[in-house]
């Protein structure tokens, strides 16, 4: 698919150009934009243009320099960042920005190639491969990879916004203390986030114990917050037109983990898991998991705060626990 090609294709999925706000009140307005629906255009001139690849890193930085940058935003929330083909407007940003902030791990391996690529000389941070010097490792048919979503360990998030802190210090020294600040405010909250989750999750009975997803990204928050973990079902995020025969057997393995009931990411067609969770006689639990970045604009996982709490309520109410809201949330 031609870049062209995909850039027609976005604008006709979407408005001309979104522009966000950070919505709470304690902060100010962020030039943002996710510019792949529309040439982008300095919102003001006397500001450094920032470019954050994933709708992860888009908020953060959002929240850590608020007004003091125009920022634009590569791969908006919903779309799928491994297959995400960069715009011949993404590709211009690119090229006239003084800061590229991307995530790393092959995560979004087009556009870090084009990244790489780039004849700009300003720095290019890959954030989480200087977050998280040791990533968790999996194997795929006999050959081990980087699993590269990191966020769902809170604390490997502290050590992005401290990466990202320093990366906008650089760009705009003047702003340092404020960016520090920023930072420090969040990171405050983080550490409160990541408590949160631990307490949540063992609020979920002993016998119920079990997560089971359609998305391997969860390794990071199993591991963080002791929550025994039964794998993933990625041969049905993709797949609309699954057979019989893998329907019996991912039916059979779901069965074999004894869980009570799966949870589906945002990126898979629920009418096609449908047919094997009702084969296993299983609950196929009826809110999706942000797992591959946060949710689209007004949705319970707008910002990382909301994506981690939404995350963990779908999944404390899904294995008989208590959700109780976690409320200090600057994101919001």
């Amino acid at each position: 698919m031609t870049l062209q090609s995909v850039g027609k294709q976005l604008l006709n999925l979407a408005c001309l150009v979104i522009t966000l706000g950070v919505a709470s009140c304690n902060q100010g307005n962020i030039n943002t934009k996710y510019i792949q629906y529309n040439q982008p255009q300095p919102i003001n001139k006397n500001l450094p243009q920032v470019i954050a690849t994933t709708s992860v890193l888009c908020d953060l930085t959002k929240q850590i320099a608020r007004d003091t940058i125009n920022l634009y935003c590569l791969i908006p929330p919903g779309i799928n960042p491994a297959t995400y083909q960069p715009t011949a407007e993404d590709i211009q940003a690119i090229d006239n920005a003084k800061l590229i902030l991307y995530h790393g791990y092959n995560f979004e391996p087009n556009v870090i190639e084009f990244i790489k690529s780039s004849e700009n000389k300003a720095p290019k941070i890959s954030v989480s491969q200087l977050a998280v010097t040791q990533p968790q490792r999996l194997s795929k048919n006999g050959k081990s990879y980087i699993e590269p979503h990191v966020w769902h360990n809170v604390n490997n998030t502290i050590k992005m916004v401290e990466v990202i802190n320093s990366s906008l210090g650089k760009v705009s020294p003047k702003n340092q203390t404020a960016y520090t600040e920023t930072s420090d405010k969040l990171i405050k909250e983080l550490n409160e986030l990541h408590n949160w989750v631990k307490d949540t999750l063992a609020t979920i009975p002993n016998k119920n114990r079990k997560l089971l997803t359609t998305h391997e990204g969860m390794i990071y928050y199993v591991k963080a917050y002791n929550l025994p973990y039964k794998g993933s079902l990625p041969d049905v995020r993709n797949n609309n037109n699954l057979t019989d025969t893998k329907v019996k057997n991912l039916a059979k393995y779901i069965q074999e983990t004894k869980v009570k009931t799966v949870f589906a990411d945002n990126n898979t067609n629920l009418l096609s898991l449908a047919p094997v969770t009702n084969k296993a006689k299983v609950k196929l639990f009826d809110r999706q998991l942000y797992i591959d970045g946060l949710g689209k604009p007004g949705s319970d996982g707008e910002t990382y705060q909301q994506m981690i709490d939404a995350n963990t309520r779908s999944i404390v109410e899904g294995l008989g626990g208590s959700y109780l809201k976690f409320e200090n949330n600057i994101g919001r």
